[in-house]
């Protein structure tokens, strides 16, 4: 889908940035990235890092905008709630549990699919469609999230926001009166469509928003609706706690319906993508509705098995587009994530149709981004934690130095984004004659062939003596 023009945004003032606003909660931490950034506006973009401690729980909530979920760290279980799906885990009326506890048919436990989630898994979430997390692990559970603001789905305005079903949540994606904002950070912002940044940041469009979406109802009339009695429609609304943040620690047994779990998370999640498969393959498509029931909302990225491009000496790259899950082309979002060994080059390229904002899982990287007139805008070593973008066409240079290597995940907002290569077999100076390289550079036609063919791999490259 495409984005409109940002035209009183430059696109000149790139940084390798770490979250801005940080939320500590009962059992964990919501970091986010301030969108009000230049080239967070330029990608029209917003981005958080959620880490849930041992036992936590992350509230249901939504987006207005499409968002891809990665896995850093951790394990753990996720819904997805799809409206109008039926509760396809239930517990049937002869099972023994049921037996033991001397339950009805009314009384029996329902609900929608749970998936088991681990490191390198990626979940796509539409706008509006309901999720929560749980950590059943004994390590934090870590996730960094890309909204596309500037999406077409999104028929709001460029503000993320993020609406609670439950809890008293603070802002995620605003400062908070008494934050300390740098005098740089408010120079580079203040321009942007006639709106000063301290206004756009004020304006109350999401800021302060302390309340689940419950509690803007009555409570009388609430009450009425859900056919429960004014106690219970309080604590819904959160009146009785007011403390409660996003991601609270679990009380007592924390359990749901599952099948038999498995030994790794790379077989349950073989095994998740085989029912699903199955679950299809039986049903009579009667349309939207069992296609959206039954739609696959997550891949696991992190199996090396599954490379779509692979260097010995240099590393390799995983791709997830809409061919992988059709739910992205209606998103408009892909991503890739990759592994370059010390000293090992993603080859210099730019992206056709697609903003590219990349995390750094592990290890660094120097980075470069040149714009249309040749100008590097962004040259900076970018290490663990850290998130850049590089704008759509923009050409950008990757270098991994470090022992550990360099490891990413790359959001991009197209859903099947294609890269031009300018090193490498499928590199644009491949494609041009040798008349045209020699006349274009003023080289010999000798180096004219050198400079085509001298590079064998595609895009993971291997570092080589002249470099």
């Amino acid at each position: 889908m495409a984005k409109p023009l940002q035209l009183a945004i430059p696109l000149c003032l790139l940084q390798a940035r770490e979250p801005d606003i940080q939320i500590e909660c009962e059992a964990g931490r919501i970091e986010s990235w301030d969108h009000y950034q230049n080239d967070f506006q330029c990608a029209g973009v917003a981005a958080q890092r959620i880490t849930i401690e041992p036992n936590g729980l992350h509230l249901p909530s939504y987006t207005h905008s499409p968002q891809l979920m990665y896995i850093v760290e951790g394990w753990g279980v996720m819904m997805t709630a799809l409206p109008g799906c039926p509760q396809t885990f239930e517990l049937s009326q002869g099972s023994e549990q049921v037996q033991e506890e001397g339950q009805g048919f009314d009384d029996l436990e329902r609900h929608q699919k749970v998936r088991f989630i681990g490191e390198g898994d990626i979940i796509a979430i539409p706008p509006g469609i309901v999720h929560w997390a749980h950590n059943n692990g004994n390590s934090s559970l870590v996730a960094v999230s890309l909204l596309d603001i500037c999406n077409d789905l999104n028929q709001l305005d460029r503000n993320p926001r993020r609406f609670y079903l439950a809890g008293n949540p603070e802002d995620e994606f605003n400062r908070q009166e008494g934050e300390d904002i740098s005098q740089e950070d408010e120079f580079d912002q203040q321009e942007g469509e006639g709106i000063s940044y301290e206004q756009r940041r004020r304006s109350g469009q999401g800021s302060n928003y302390n309340n689940n979406i419950f509690a803007g109802f009555d409570t009388s009339l609430l009450a009425d609706a859900l056919n429960v009695n004014i106690e219970t429609a309080m604590k819904v609304q959160g009146q009785i706690d007011q403390q409660r943040s996003q991601i609270v620690r679990v009380e007592g047994k924390f359990g749901f319906l599952h099948p038999p779990i498995r030994s790794s998370h790379w077989q349950r999640t073989q095994q998740e993508q085989q029912d699903e498969h199955q679950g299809l393959q039986g049903r009579h498509d009667n349309g939207l509705g069992e296609s959206m029931c039954n739609i696959a909302l997550k891949q696991y990225l992190g199996d090396p098995r599954r490379a779509d491009v692979y260097t010995p000496q240099a590393g390799r790259i995983n791709t997830f587009n809409s061919n992988d899950m059709p739910i992205l082309k209606q998103m408009s979002l892909s991503a890739e994530t990759g592994f370059l060994y010390n000293n090992a080059i993603y080859s210099p390229h730019w992206n056709l149709l697609a903003h590219e904002i990349f995390y750094v899982i592990r290890g660094s990287a120097r980075v470069q981004v040149v714009n249309d007139n040749g100008e590097t805008i962004f040259d900076d070593e970018v290490r663990q934690g850290q998130l850049f973008i590089v704008p759509q066409n923009h050409a950008v240079l990757q270098k991994a130095i470090d022992n550990q290597g360099f490891q990413y995940i790359a959001f991009k907002t197209q859903d099947n984004a294609i890269i031009n290569t300018m090193a490498g077999r499928t590199s644009v100076l491949r494609a041009l004659p040798d008349d045209v390289l020699a006349n274009a550079y003023q080289i010999s036609q000798e180096e004219a062939r050198m400079l085509k063919y001298n590079r064998q791999e595609t895009l993971v490259l291997s570092s080589s003596s002249s470099s």
